[in-house]
């Protein structure tokens, strides 16, 4: 029991300088002289360059970098803290502790009502108003309501056609500051989101999820219809014009209509005669690489089909199909092998 008194007067003693304004105690008088600048308002450090004001300095009670130092990295473009990973640099250290989480897959922040995990606290702020019934922010156009404001803003957009959202490298522009950041990799070259079974890297979180249902054998996209199951919501949307027969690509020439986009852009080469495909031996072009791929055997001499009969190779499909009939007897390999069964 002494030891427990002698521990707690200990403590006592340590945190004897208290603010008698919010009543916090602190174990250092420097501690308490700086906090007090909360209540104060006092700013004692300025930046030459934009005058900006910051009320802390170097003090114990805070991380080794002050404010002031921290603002003038944007002045001088400074980023002194390297992630060991990828090499991204950043002028905080707190932004390289969260950034390293997308190497870790580290997620700390986690809901207390669905369990669900974040790597940033802020995310977890948005998140837990999934949750509140409360939406305050109406779009005027359209009626929607957002639980954040700067969810607004970001859907008007959708009907104002805004992206001010620019990249300073190519010039193109976005709605959204996180589909920029997403593009900015295009030129970066960086990979962030890296699958931990083959090891292959993406620059966006939602490749790395489609990936790795290739691993998994993941389906959970299923048609109402018959069943079948697809990894990818595209592909989902694509079969099921198998069964309604939708045609939504038509041909603005010849009306002919299609159940896919790039079956429209290969169609349209018959109308424009385009041939974006060039053999790099003989320069000669092709409307579909179908063709060219076809057509560079011919220098290769690739000839990857089989008679599983008498075991001659063709270049071409059609030309194995053809030779079949000599051994057929003129029948196709499936009427051949349905009258041998009888």
């Amino acid at each position: 029991m002494t030891d427990f008194t002698d521990e707690l007067s200990k403590d006592i003693e340590n945190a004897s300088y208290h603010c008698d304004i919010c009543g916090k105690s602190f174990s250092q008088k420097g501690q308490l002289r700086v906090h007090k600048r909360i209540h104060t308002g006092e700013k004692l450090y300025h930046c030459i360059i934009c005058g900006k004001s910051f009320s802390v300095g170097c003090s114990k009670s805070f991380s080794c970098k002050n404010s002031l130092t921290t603002h003038k990295y944007i002045h001088t473009g400074e980023k002194p803290f390297p992630c060991d990973i990828c090499g991204t640099s950043f002028s905080q250290r707190g932004h390289l502790t969260t950034h390293k989480r997308i190497h870790t897959g580290e997620k700390p922040y986690g809901c207390g009502i669905c369990g669900k995990s974040f790597s940033q606290n802020g995310d977890l702020t948005k998140h837990k108003r999934i949750h509140a019934v409360e939406k305050p922010y109406d779009c005027d156009v359209c009626g929607k309501s957002f639980s954040q404001n700067d969810q607004l803003t970001a859907h008007k957009r959708i009907h104002t056609g805004e992206r001010s959202c620019n990249c300073d490298i190519c010039g193109k522009s976005f709605s959204q500051t996180h589909h920029l950041t997403a593009h900015k990799r295009v030129h970066t070259g960086e990979r962030p989101y890296t699958c931990d079974i083959c090891g292959k890297s993406f620059s966006q979180n939602d490749h790395l999820t489609k990936h790795k249902r290739i691993h998994t054998g993941d389906k959970p996209y299923n048609c109402g219809v018959c069943g079948k199951s697809f990894s990818q919501s595209p592909h989902l949307t694509k079969h099921k014009r198998i069964h309604t027969g939708e045609k939504p690509y038509q041909c603005d020439v010849c009306g002919k209509s299609f159940t896919q986009n790039h079956d429209l852009t290969k169609h349209k080469r018959i109308h424009t005669g385009e041939k974006p495909y060039n053999c790099d031996i003989c320069n000669k072009s092709f409307s579909h690489t179908a063709s060219l791929t076809t057509h560079r055997r011919i220098h290769t001499g690739e000839k990857p089909y089989h008679c599983d009969i008498c075991g001659k190779s063709f270049s071409v499909r059609i030309n194995l199909t053809r030779h079949k009939y000599i051994h057929t007897g003129g029948k196709s390999c499936h009427k051949a092998s349905r009258s041998s069964k009888v």
